[in-house]
């Protein structure tokens, strides 16, 4: 199906039904992967048979903040339940003690005056308790000054209350304040690209932020996640390496007002030094982008996590621009954030080019220097004459025909033989070597 025209270029259509093809073979061709960080930052880990499960009790809040949403609500539920019936009974049972459950004929002789006005049974109790805590106060129910216990509870029941309800109201602020909130607005492209950059290939990928509010002193990192194995022949299958992030500034850190293009060099010294267009497919690595940074409108920091395995870098394949100026502003089309269009490169390693190269300029410095040094004196050589042909060093008074040095005696120009001064040089030698 072709796109309607002005509204999705041709080119870009093609080339997405193209990435979706590939992808689509490349999932089927081979098993799908663990990967260590997923797509929308999550961190794919499983943490089994943890023995030592007391140590989250000892960080409650914490905990209660990690917990899922629905988690939450029940144990704070629980918790007002709880208390709510904890002191219903206590409650009931000063009323017991105190005698104000007996039952007293209405026409009678008033009885003594009770702890707890209009407490006739458990269910008044309970609903004695609720309004303590959360001080409705529907004014049928009271404490006196019969029982100075009773005060001491409702003392106790008002304290309890109010750090139950600080609790709570800080998890809930908390969760709904969290950072990975703001990091849902922070998009990165869904694949990698390789392409050459300055002569070098270049790992590189689309970060953008969609809100209008920027994320102060953003940070950029990069790690490879792969199985190594060491000169000992021991087994990391999770060994993490720092990627170094281009910038001119020499930092990681970035000016997100705009979706940019973070791009790596697979130069000497990096862990993509050695990646080819035909070892991605078969490499077992992961590289993760860790995105942080503090939100302008609540201070609070951030982080943004994603993840490119090898069947989501696109080798010779480039980002299209999607910043355009339209009446004296910048303007930034998200539809294409993720389009890409290939490019011509070479499907061999960043090693494999510098090995390549490395070859190809020792043949041309050694004929340049072949061409432009000769034999002078003792030994050692001199700028000038003719191109070597032979790789021994021949004595620098076979390389001349003709005379060219010119010695003056006495204002007048006296030409000399090259081949005389050289054998009055070798001679010096020789004679100093006998003394």
């Amino acid at each position: 199906m072709l796109a309607r025209k002005g509204l999705l270029p041709d080119g870009f259509l093609l080339t997405r039904l193209a990435e979706d093809q590939n992808q689509r073979n490349r999932s089927r061709c081979r098993s799908q992967r663990a990967r260590f960080i997923t797509k929308t930052g999550s961190c794919n880990v499983a943490h089994k048979n943890i023995r030592e499960q007391g140590r989250f009790l000892q960080d409650v809040f914490t905990t209660m903040v990690d917990l899922k949403w629905q988690h939450s609500f029940l144990i704070f539920t629980s918790a007002f339940l709880c208390s709510w019936m904890l002191f219903a009974m206590i409650w009931w049972l000063l009323a017991f003690a105190h005698g104000d459950l007996e039952p007293r004929d209405p026409n009678g002789e008033p009885g003594p005056v009770p702890c707890v006005t209009a407490i006739h049974s458990f269910t008044s109790a309970f609903l004695f308790s609720i309004e303590v805590q959360v001080t409705i106060g529907f004014g049928g129910r009271m404490v006196t000054e019969e029982c100075p216990l009773a005060i001491t509870v409702l003392i106790i029941q008002n304290i309890l209350g109010l750090i139950i309800n600080a609790v709570m109201l800080g998890c809930v602020f908390m969760k709904t304040a969290q950072a990975n909130r703001r990091a849902e607005t922070l998009i990165f492209s869904r694949n990698a690209v390789i392409a050459t950059r300055n002569g070098r290939p270049t790992f590189m990928f689309r970060v953008g932020d969609l809100r209008k509010s920027m994320i102060i002193s953003a940070t950029i990192q990069l790690q490879v996640i792969r199985r190594t194995v060491t000169a000992e022949g021991e087994v990391i299958p999770v060994s993490q390496l720092d990627i170094q992030v281009e910038n001119p500034l020499r930092s990681n850190g970035i000016f997100l007002v705009s979706p940019l293009i973070i791009s790596h060099t697979m130069e000497r010294g990096s862990p993509l030094y050695e990646l080819s267009a035909q070892s991605l497919s078969s490499e077992d690595l992961e590289i993760i982008v860790v995105l942080e940074g503090v939100v302008e409108t609540t201070g609070i920091t951030m982080q943004a996590r994603t993840s490119y395995t090898p069947e989501e870098i696109l080798w010779g394949r480039r980002f299209v621009s999607i910043m355009t100026e339209e009446d004296g502003r910048y303007c930034v089309d998200y539809s294409k954030f993720g389009n890409t269009v290939p490019v011509r490169m070479s499907s061999l390693s960043s090693k494999e080019l510098d090995q390549t190269r490395g070859v190809q300029e020792g043949s041309s410095d050694a004929q340049l220097q072949g061409w432009g040094l000769v034999r002078a004196g003792r030994g050692g050589f001199r700028r000038g004459g003719r191109t070597c042909d032979s790789s021994v060093p021949q004595p620098w008074y076979t390389q001349s025909e003709k005379p060219e040095p010119e010695v003056e005696k006495k204002g007048q120009k006296k030409k000399v033989q090259l081949e005389v001064i050289g054998r009055q040089i070798e001679d010096d030698g020789l004679g100093e070597m006998s003394d």
